[in-house]
């Protein structure tokens, strides 16, 4: 028997612009989580600051205290990462620093997806390698099947922000189910 409980998704997007491609995919994801799946979409990364030891004392600034809690909050998290200069952007890896530190450990057996949009031709495959390894590194459990790279983000999606591929739709509808299932799986194991 399946379990019922609705898995509650954090998702993260690793752009600071408002209108990112990257936020507009976890939009549409959220949009077409099914209904045993609920995506929240966690708008204050632009306040968390950079990763600076002098800061934790005290439990650190207030921003990286509210993100922290929103994650034990949530059963996985989903990062939506652009790719920059070939590899994953700067506030990323500073959002991986920050939470790899201190009380309770937030990644440390917490299930992630990975997936993410570029403008560029070859999607995000080495951004979400080079993410893959750094959470890997603080115990995160990384979903690794299946992987999800989008190039072309200014084709991507339509005037309304969906998606404008209804066959990266279902590539997507795959991802989202796969990462319930694996969120699930993880959580129970």
């Amino acid at each position: 028997m399946a379990d019922p409980r609705v898995v509650q998704i954090l998702g993260i997007a690793g752009s600071l612009r408002r209108d990112s491609f990257n936020r507009r995919l976890l939009a549409v994801a959220a949009a077409r989580a099914p209904g045993d799946l609920s995506i929240s979409v966690y708008g204050e990364l632009g306040s968390v600051p950079l990763f600076n030891e002098d800061l934790e004392a005290d439990g650190g600034p207030e921003p990286v205290t509210r993100l922290r809690a929103a994650i034990v909050r949530s059963d996985a998290l989903l990062i939506a990462t652009p790719e920059y200069n070939q590899s994953l952007p700067g506030v990323v890896k500073n959002l991986v620093d920050w939470l790899s530190r201190g009380e309770p450990e937030v990644l440390a057996g917490k299930p992630v997806g990975i997936f993410g949009v570029t403008a560029g031709p070859w999607g995000t495959r080495l951004a979400q390698a080079a993410l893959r390894q750094t959470l890997t590194a603080c115990g995160a459990l990384i979903m690794p099947q299946p992987q999800l790279y989008l190039a072309d983000a200014g084709n991507a999606f339509d005037a309304e922000g969906r998606l404008a591929d209804e066959r990266v739709g279902a590539r997507l509808d795959g991802f989202l189910g796969k990462l319930k299932e694996w969120s699930r799986r993880t959580d129970a194991g």
